[in-house]
């Protein structure tokens, strides 16, 4: 069974050109190898693949053809333990805030300058600790 067409039927992807471009990237990989879409699948093999910034490692149990309802789809693999604790810890992470360094993009502003080079200097003068 091509890869592709399993990730499609085992709701990893909505689409099967979204799993092909998946595989196309290198975000699927059988085995630890980089493979191809049209690559062919059976039971017992083991995949990682990355969405987003969640991380499956997983073995296929099972072939469909056909894309069923998620908990028949559920059945056709595996997880490992170590790759479920890990994405959910990334879930919690996600769900309680994100990394305040996230929302910086490019180069601060004048006036972020200023503020960055007004606290360099309060920290390289601990004497003058006063606010203007």
């Amino acid at each position: 069974m091509r890869l592709d067409k399993w990730l499609w039927a085992a709701r990893f992807f909505k689409t099967r050109s979204l799993a092909q471009q998946a595989v196309a990237s290198g975000r699927v990989k059988l085995n630890g190898d980089r493979i191809k879409a049209a690559h062919s699948v059976k039971a017992g093999d083991g995949l990682s693949i990355r969405i987003a910034e969640f991380e499956w490692s997983i073995v296929v149990r099972a072939l469909s053809e056909q894309r069923g309802p998620a908990p028949r789809a559920q059945l056709l693999y595996e997880e490992s333990e170590a790759s479920r604790a890990e994405r959910q810890k990334r879930a919690d992470q996600r769900r309680w805030g994100s990394e305040p360094a996230l929302r910086l993009k490019g180069r601060p502003t004048k006036r972020n300058r200023r503020l960055l080079e007004k606290f360099a200097r309060r920290e390289a003068d601990p004497a003058d600790n006063t606010d203007t």
